[in-house]
């Protein structure tokens, strides 16, 4: 008779555990194993999410309200949250699921692999992601320069430095900080992007209420500018800058930083960023259409300058700023984390140390490459905010509010009956028809503006 297997003590599954572990970890690529690394809590997976949604995008919300009005405006800030924050939750279940299932998708691609077919992750989510998140990187630099520069002529109005000379400033920043290994060894610095948020947007909030309360104040006018057809494509201009405000289109790369086992995580730092997100985003937006109306500009900051005088010390603008400039360089390199990824695939050796000079040497040139790229699109483009809403309507509208009910549907598998599979079919509907109609009003735009556009150019 032969004898029944042993099982196992606790002190042996444990090795077991981490043999397979190891196992596994040898067979991920180097972009897996050396940037995405699964070592954090979800409080670090809640600074990093903040970090990626709650960025200076924000300063442009009460400049969507101009295109909506009071009650359109909350309304669609409302909706933008609520939509999100349940994209994302189902997002995170459909990777648990996976995880449970002993096959963890680390990347936005590689789930598009598995649940939709080789071809979509391949030509559409793939590309689609990196468009995305490079353009981030971009949009980012270029927004830094204009906040330096910005701070500069405060301090010396006759200065003669150039915009690209900013940029070229705030590119030489993001070098640095592109090195840092790994997506998980931006903790800290998230953390500290968490505060910076938090910082820049109760002084932009106070700001306006103190300009809005004082007589320097323009008069505030909150009906809608522009003839029938300019509303219209308003409208949907606002609804993409909302929508584009609230993306992430990297939810996958932040809970593959997770340490196992990841179920509940998530979510948890999901209710930490939308905390964030509640107390940021309802300030400016209120606060900035409150005191300035109609004339809101497409960047708030603008606005606490009058014909070159500012509307609040001077020393209060620049310590906005200089909160605003900290936080950018944190939100860049966030959205370099996709590139670095694609990067140390390519380049890095897996089986070779993280750190051996095998591997240093291809980081450092490719990572310092993808930055100075970068920072000369950025520095050559000043209009790229005009690029960057096509990319977000391609890009970030499917990523964020299109794919997550689809995977979750194609997943779980709910009855076609079910409210859950019902909405998610709405939202997949409204929001495809909402990008199409965006990506219109995003190219219109662009032609509208073709005639002032030169490179290099001082705006």
């Amino acid at each position: 008779m032969g004898t029944l297997p042993v099982p196992p003590s606790s002190e042996e599954a444990k090795v077991i555990g981490q043999e397979e572990a190891h196992d596994q970890e040898r067979q991920l690529d180097a972009g897996a194993l050396f940037v995405l690394k699964s070592k954090g809590s979800w409080l670090h997976c809640g600074y990093h999410l903040t970090t990626s949604i709650v960025a200076p995008a924000l300063l442009s919300l009460p400049y969507a309200f101009t295109f909506l009005g009071w009650a359109a405006g909350i309304l669609c800030l409302v909706i933008g949250a609520i939509v999100t924050f349940y994209n994302y939750n189902l997002l995170s279940l459909v990777l648990e699921h996976y995880a449970q299932l002993g096959h963890r998708h680390l990347r936005f691609r590689d789930m598009a692999h598995d649940i939709l077919g080789p071809g979509w992750s391949r030509y559409f989510v793939g590309p689609s992601q990196f468009l995305v998140c490079y353009g981030a990187v971009v949009a980012c630099t270029l927004l830094g320069g204009q906040c330096l520069k910005a701070v500069f002529l405060l301090s010396n109005p006759t200065g003669t430095m150039k915009l690209y000379e900013f940029v070229i400033i705030f590119g030489c920043l993001m070098l640095f900080l592109a090195q840092i290994p790994s997506f998980h060894s931006l903790r800290h610095i998230n953390l500290v992007s968490v505060v910076l948020c938090l910082a820049y947007s109760v002084c932009t909030a106070a700001a306006c209420i103190y300009i809005g309360s004082s007589s320097k104040g323009p008069h505030k006018d909150y009906s809608l500018k522009g003839n029938t057809q300019n509303r219209v494509f308003g409208v949907f201009n606002a609804n993409a800058i909302i929508a584009t405000t609230f993306g992430n289109g990297i939810i996958p790369e932040i809970q593959a930083t997770i340490a196992p086992p990841v179920k509940g995580k998530m979510f948890k730092g999901l209710c930490l960023c939308y905390a964030v997100v509640t107390m940021t985003f309802s300030s400016v937006a209120i606060s900035g259409y409150w005191a300035f109306g109609n004339q809101a500009e497409g960047l708030i900051l603008s606005n606490f300058l009058d014909d070159g005088k500012p509307l609040v010390p001077k020393w209060f603008i620049f310590m906005t700023n200089l909160f605003t400039i900290l936080q950018l360089s944190a939100v860049g390199v966030v959205y370099l984390q996709p590139t670095n990824e694609v990067l140390e695939r390519a380049f890095v050796d897996p089986t070779s140390e993280e750190f051996s000079t095998r591997n240093v040497i291809p980081r450092v040139v490719f990572r310092s490459l993808s930055v100075v790229l970068a920072t000369i699109i950025a520095a050559m483009l000043p209009f790229f905010g005009d690029i960057n809403s096509v990319i977000g309507a391609f890009g970030f509208i499917p990523l964020d509010f299109i794919l997550p009910v689809v995977f979750y549907n194609l997943t779980f598998k709910p009855s076609k009956k079910s409210p859950i599979f019902l909405l998610n079919i709405t939202i997949a509907v409204v929001f495809s028809i909402l990008g199409v109609i965006a990506a219109i009003a995003a190219v219109r735009q662009i032609s509208l503006d073709a005639n002032s556009y030169r490179l290099f150019a001082n705006v």
